[in-house]
């Protein structure tokens, strides 16, 4: 089966990330044939450095790397790289109504919090679409927030279908671990953890250090009581702190409440803080090795992407023989 999925190539990734997806998307390497892609022209959509931004491409790169990508099992290309998103973008933007991408709930939560409401995020949707449409995969694996898009893909390739001819498969959205597609925010747990909140203690950053890791933990809420055990409604945040310590530790959550059973909660909170040093800490020394060589992960981005844009260029080919584009 194929399966294609990105990440956008802005900010410092979290452990949310690590849990919700790559640590999924190296998973499925193994049992499917997978194109994971940095997807640049989404990060735009959205204020950014430019001075910094290529340094954020390479870094997300080199993470994908140490956190057990496979450059030979896997096709981790770069989106700006193929200029076939960009000219599908635009053909199907001419079937796609704007009332749909108008109810976008990601489109309206961000204008809502304050980003400015340009057309490349108004747009975004129908450049996820085709995203997915110029590989025509089975699955594309997304958290909960991203199910929509995916759903609207589906919709566009329908229409698509409908007036030009059978072209695309609807592609299926494969919904990552629920589970670890809510860690929450250390400081909140009403919220859920992202690496644009305000507060630095919320959340863990992949490339934070140990002591930066046991600061964050130390200072994260707990609930009353004092009872280690997973109920999410009435003890969110101490249920938030045990699915972080299943994730990194590879312990079922029914374990870890027997393993702490009356332990302090400044107790339990170091240890999860040491599980998460002891998982990541192998993974940022292949990081660093792997940041040192910049043209070695260009290189790399540049080879894969090439292998993508020749399914890419012939998908876009099709595209535009069924609509009457091609001569």
């Amino acid at each position: 089966m194929r399966i294609l999925s990105g990440i956008r190539s802005s900010g410092q990734l979290t452990i949310a990330n690590y849990l919700g997806a790559i640590s999924q998307f190296i998973a499925l390497q193994n049992e499917h044939e997978c194109f994971y892609f940095i997807a640049d022209l989404h990060a735009i959509t959205t204020p950014y450095d430019p001075k910094t931004f290529s340094h954020n491409v390479l870094d997300v790169a080199a993470m994908y790397l140490a956190f057990g990508l496979d450059p030979l099992k896997t096709t981790m290309f770069l989106q700006s790289l193929i200029p076939e998103h960009t000219q599908l973008q635009w053909l199907l933007a001419t079937i796609t109504p704007m009332g749909e991408l108008e109810r976008m709930t990601q489109y309206k939560e961000k204008t809502h919090q304050g980003d400015p409401a340009d057309v490349g995020l108004f747009m975004y949707p129908v450049l996820m679409a085709a995203d997915i449409l110029l590989y025509k995969p089975q699955a594309v694996p997304v958290g909960e927030d991203q199910v929509q898009h995916v759903e609207l893909t589906r919709s566009i390739a329908e229409k698509f279908n409908k007036r030009f001819g059978e072209t695309f498969p609807l592609p299926e959205p494969k919904t990552l671990d629920k589970a670890f597609s809510r860690i929450k925010s250390l400081q909140d747990p009403a919220k859920k953890m992202s690496k644009s909140d305000d507060n630095q203690k919320a959340s863990i950053g992949l490339m934070d250090t140990p002591e930066q890791i046991r600061a964050k933990m130390k200072s994260a809420v707990t609930d009353s009581k004092k009872d280690i055990v997973f109920n999410p409604n009435k003890k969110p945040a101490i249920s938030n702190l045990l699915t972080i310590a299943s994730g990194f530790s590879g312990l079922p959550i029914t374990m870890l409440e027997q393993q702490f059973k009356g332990a302090s909660y400044a107790d339990f909170k170091m240890a999860v803080a040491d599980m998460i040093i002891e998982k990541l800490t192998p993974m940022h020394e292949k990081y660093y090795e792997l940041i040192k060589d910049k043209k070695k992960l260009k290189n790399l981005l540049v080879d894969h992407s090439h292998k993508a844009q020749v399914i890419a260029s012939e998908t876009l080919k099709e595209v535009q023989e069924k609509m009457g584009l091609a001569l």
